[in-house]
C-alpha cells in the first residue's frame, strides 16, 4: 500500500533565549508564578532580521538533510502560521524562493496552533492525489510580534521558533510506516476565547493576542481527548498501543491533565514546553523533531500528534515513524 511517511525532520529557533528570570526585570510576574501555571521556564524571542520565513527556511533545511534530499526534490511546500512575513504573499512562497525550489505547489495554512496538523493531513491528501511526490510540511511563528507585552497573563506563554518534516509518498508494507489516520475539527462559537484584536480587513492593524486562559483550558483537555479516541478509532487501534503523544506544547498542566483522562502514562507524552514556551503552529513539529534527535521515537514506533488552537480549530494524526 501507498502512505505518506515522515522522512525527515528540523527544528529552528531564534539566537535569543529568553529565561523567566529575565522576563521579570520587564514584566510584572516570577518564575515561581509562571513555571507553577505553566511550565515553562525559557522562551525564544526573534530579532532584527529573523522572521517566520526564515526560521521556516532553517527548519526546512535541516529537514531535507535529515531526509537526504535537495530543495529540487520538493513539489509541495505548506506553510502553517499565524504570524506571516506579509499579508501576502504566502510565507509558503517565501520558503520556496529562499531553498531555490521554485514551482512546485506552495501555500500558508492558517490555523493557529492546530496548524501543523491542519498542514500535515493537506499534505498528505495532496501527495495521495498525485499532486507531488514530496512535501515540507512546516510550522513557524513570530508570536512575541502580537503579544501585549503589558499583559502578563498571557506574554509569558509564547515563544517563537519553527519545525518541519519531510513527507513522503511511498510504497510501505502494512505493518510499516506513514501516516495512518487524522481528525480535523473547528467550531468558530469559541473564537471569542483565543483571537487577535486586529487584521487588516477590520482594524487595519495587525493586533495583540487576547486569551481567556481558563475557558481555553477547560475546551481544550475536552477536545483533545476527543479526537485523539476518534483518530484511533478510525485507525482500528486502542490509545494502549501509542508509543509516543507529541501534543501542541501550551501548558504543563492541559498535557497531563489530558494524558490522565486518556488513561496513558505522562512517560510517553513529549514535553518541550518548558524549553519553547507555546510556539503555536511550530509547537508540534518542533517537539517531535526533539524526541527524533535525542533518540526517543524510533523507526516503527507509533505517534500520536494532537493540537487545538484559536478558532477554536483542534485535531490529531496518527503514523508509524
Amino acid at each position: 500500500m501507498k502512505r505518506s511517511v515522515l522522512t525527515g525532520s528540523g527544528s529552528a529557533l531564534p539566537k535569543r533565549a529568553v529565561s523567566n528570570a529575565e522576563l521579570t526585570k520587564t514584566v510584572d510576574t516570577t518564575d515561581e508564578w509562571i513555571v507553577e501555571r505553566t511550565g515553562i521556564r525559557n522562551r525564544y524571542i526573534a530579532e532584527d532580521g529573523e522572521t517566520t520565513s526564515t526560521l521556516a527556511a532553517d527548519a526546512a533545511r535541516a529537514a531535507l538533510e535529515a531526509a537526504g534530499l535537495a530543495p529540487h526534490d520538493i513539489g509541495l511546500i505548506i506553510v502553517a502560521t499565524a504570524t506571516p512575513d506579509n499579508t501576502f504573499p504566502a510565507t509558503a512562497t517565501q520558503v520556496q524562493h529562499a531553498l531555490g525550489c521554485n514551482g512546485g505547489i506552495a501555500f500558508d495554512v492558517a490555523a493557529v496552533c492546530s496548524g501543523f496538523l491542519y498542514a500535515l493531513a493537506t499534505a498528505d491528501s495532496l501527495l495521495a492525489n498525485g499532486m507531488a511526490e514530496k512535501a515540507l510540511v512546516i510550522g513557524s511563528e513570530t508570536f512575541s510580534r502580537i503579544l501585549d507585552w503589558e499583559d502578563r497573563t498571557t506574554c509569558v506563554l509564547f515563544g517563537d521558533g519553527a519545525g518541519a518534516v519531510v513527507l513522503e509518498r511511498r510504497d510501505v508494507a502494512e505493518d510499516g510506516p506513514g501516516i495512518l489516520a487524522s481528525k480535523l475539527h473547528a467550531d468558530g462559537a469559541h473564537c471569542d476565547l483565543l483571537y487577535v484584536d486586529g487584521g487588516p480587513s477590520t482594524t487595519q492593524t495587525v493586533g495583540k493576542l487576547r486569551m481567556k486562559g481558563r475557558e481555553v483550558f477547560r475546551h481544550a483537555v475536552v477536545n483533545l481527548a476527543e479526537v485523539l479516541g476518534e483518530t484511533m478509532e478510525k485507525a482500528g487501534l486502542e490509545p494502549s498501543s501509542i508509543d509516543w503523544i507529541v501534543p501542541h506544547q501550551a501548558n504543563r498542566r492541559i498535557l497531563d491533565a489530558t494524558a490522565r483522562k486518556l488513561g496513558i502514562s505522562p512517560d510517553k507524552v513529549v514535553v518541550t514546553v518548558d524549553q519553547h514556551a507555546n510556539t503555536s503552529a511550530a509547537s508540534v513539529p518542533l517537539a517531535y523533531d526533539a524526541a527524533v534527535r535525542d533518540g526517543r521515537i524510533k523507526p516503527g514506533d507509533l505517534v500520536m500528534l494532537e493540537a487545538m488552537g484559536g478558532g477554536f480549530t483542534w485535531g490529531a494524526s496518527l503514523f508509524r515513524a
